[in-house]
């Protein structure tokens, strides 16, 4: 794994061929739009569900997708066809604060 001048992190890319067809990255980033695109929806269906058998089946499938989308956001990066953006640890310390603030404001303060 490399960083860059950007502050990316990223692994070496894997060479593909460049052609107007779909290419091994182009499946797979499809792949990974998808599931993330139904994580989303299975999680508004285990919010609306009020059968608690269709409630566990759902959530049994969501875990399998969220799952599904994790392997191939790893075979992404791995790949180097996912990067990352290292953050500021002042960025990280400033939203830390800001967030830590918030729960005095929960009606049954966290601590």
């Amino acid at each position: 794994m490399q960083q860059n001048q950007q502050n990316k992190i990223q692994n070496p890319e894997t060479q593909i061929p460049k052609t107007p067809q779909m290419n091994e990255r182009d499946f797979v980033n499809d792949l990974l739009t998808t599931e993330k695109y139904m994580t989303g929806a299975y999680n508004i269906a285990l919010n609306e569900a009020s059968n608690q058998t269709l409630y566990q089946d759902l959530a049994t499938i969501f875990k399998e997708t969220q799952d599904c989308q994790r392997n191939l956001y790893n075979l992404m990066f791995k790949n180097g066809w996912y990067a990352l953006e290292q953050a500021e640890q002042t960025k990280v310390q400033n939203s830390y604060q800001q967030f830590s603030g918030y729960k005095n404001q929960l009606p049954y303060a966290v601590q």
